[in-house]
């Protein structure tokens, strides 16, 4: 067995049948690192000591006749969590030198459930881009080509996994940050819903670990495969045990169906502000053929669907709104000047982005309610429906772009440019109402890029896009290791 691209799930059944040790697992994983991280940059925190000491003491565990859903094996973490003893910077260099004392609640969860944490992986600066580059750690490259990005925030943990440094990883997702990296690098990720796991800890440098509940962002898990998704949401579900002061377990319902014929299901490839690549259209379509050829229903539009214009501006007024909450007021002084510019018939996704970041209370509140209204609406459609397919975002990896001027970069679909940022809108299409969400790999475009699709289930009913994932993956096959 290789033990760099084995699933979590063959690694488990491979130490419980006494065929490896965690020991040399994690050997075996850092030897890899060690050899080919060097193109990539996606462990920008190794912590190759303490793993090997959290695989003796896994292997000794496993002696004694314990057996716990991760025992022995081997992972990688977000740079934004908070490890005790490792640096936690966000990718802000006047950080370099904040070490947090104690562990943030999904690392304790990892360790708790016995895995083996390999280090740190790379994300921007603040987590705010789609791209994973900083002045401390460098570029992470895309294992598929390593002239383009692996995405952002969480693109260091989807290029661990596609590299084979480890079997899972966790990130986190405001903006498409686990299911962007995902489909560019061909790996799985669930965007869980908002509020399911607890994110004490995946925090600013030198901001408290308090249990807070988030407006808008999730952590969540990354993997190789639908199942080993499914393994590490079980370990990562559950309300922080610091404002409930009991343990972590949460009971999900199933998913709706076990057949992929029971199934009914949305398909959607058109936003109505901005196009999607031809790339893109084309893995959407192949979900589509698979899902019809599998006697699912397949339906190509529905009245029941929010209006995808208003949901993008009301995603665009929430998350930019709180992105720049903390800005210092002479940086808000200054966007507030520029707002102040705008014309009033300007509602391009740029207007709205600055028109949100100098928001007043009483701005957000009405674009809270607006988006009750909306969550209802997908209440009404998840009536109809078990799950929404669409694309992440409208092309695959793109080439590195570190302008420093995010807001004048340009993205090129089929060789129109766009503004860089419109291509949030998917990603904001379940992020906006707090929608679980499952990016899998849905083949490769003309240049042999990974392309993902995302399945969209409804609150609280994770297990639905999951259970999809994993028939689509029993179909139409799911991560190939990069040549």
């Amino acid at each position: 067995m290789d033990g760099n691209f084995a699933t979590a799930e063959e690694l488990a059944a491979a130490l419980r049948a006494g065929e490896v040790t965690s020991a040399e697992l994690t050997d075996e994983a850092i030897a890899r690192i060690e050899r080919d991280d060097r193109a990539i940059n996606a462990i920008c925190v190794p912590d190759f000591d303490r793993a090997r000491a959290a695989a003796r003491g896994a292997d000794r565990a496993r002696a004694r006749g314990e057996d716990r859903p991760l025992l022995g094996i081997p992972v990688t973490v977000k740079e934004s969590y908070n490890i005790a003893g490792l640096p936690t910077t966000w990718g802000m260099a006047p950080h370099r030198d904040f070490v947090p004392a104690e562990d943030a609640v999904q690392v304790s969860r990892l360790k708790a459930a016995g895995a083996v944490v390999l280090g740190k992986t790379n994300v921007p600066v603040g987590l705010q881009d789609v791209q994973s580059f900083n002045e401390i750690y460098g570029t992470t490259n895309n294992p598929w080509d390593h002239g383009r990005t692996s995405g952002g925030s969480s693109g260091g943990s989807a290029a661990a996994l596609a590299a084979g440094f480890g079997a899972l990883s966790i990130g986190s997702d405001i903006a498409g940050s686990l299911r962007t990296p995902a489909h560019f690098c061909g790996v799985y990720a669930h965007k869980p819903s908002l509020g399911l796991a607890a994110i004490r800890g995946m925090v600013p440098p030198h901001a408290p670990a308090l249990p807070v509940d988030s407006d808008l962002a999730v952590v969540g898990p990354m993997a190789r495969t639908a199942r080993d998704l499914a393994l590490l949401l079980d370990v990562m579900a559950g309300p922080d045990p610091l404002t409930l002061g009991v343990a972590h377990d949460v009971a999900l319902p199933p998913a709706r169906h076990e057949r992929l014929g029971d199934f009914r299901v949305l398909v959607l490839d058109d936003h109505p502000l901005i196009p999607t690549g031809s790339a893109v259209r084309a893995g959407v379509s192949r979900v589509a053929d698979a899902l019809a050829d599998g006697g699912a229903r397949v339906e190509r539009r529905s009245p029941l669907l929010p209006d995808l214009t208003e949901a993008a501006t009301l995603y665009t007024q929430l998350h930019f709104s709180g992105a720049v909450a903390r800005f210092p007021p002479e940086a808000y002084e200054r966007l507030r000047a520029r707002a102040a510019r705008l014309g009033a018939d300007d509602r391009s996704l740029d207007a709205a982005r600055l028109r949100a970041m100098v928001f007043s209370h009483r701005d957000w509140l009405e674009a809270n309610s607006r988006r009750e209204l909306h969550r209802h609406g997908w209440r009404r459609l998840f009536a109809e429906f078990d799950a929404v397919v669409c694309p992440i975002t409208p092309t695959p990896a793109f080439p590195h772009d570190h302008d420093p001027d995010a807001m004048g970069r340009r993205l090129d679909i089929d060789g129109v440019a766009y503004p860089y940022f419109d291509q949030l809108v998917w990603a904001g299409v379940a992020t906006m109402p707090g929608l679980p969400a499952t990016a899998v790999p849905a083949g490769r475009s003309p240049e042999g890029l990974p392309v993902g699709v995302q399945l969209i289930g409804p609150m609280f009913e994770d297990r639905t896009p999951l259970r999809l994932a994993e028939l689509l993956e029993q179909r139409i096959g799911g991560f190939q290791a990069p040549k």
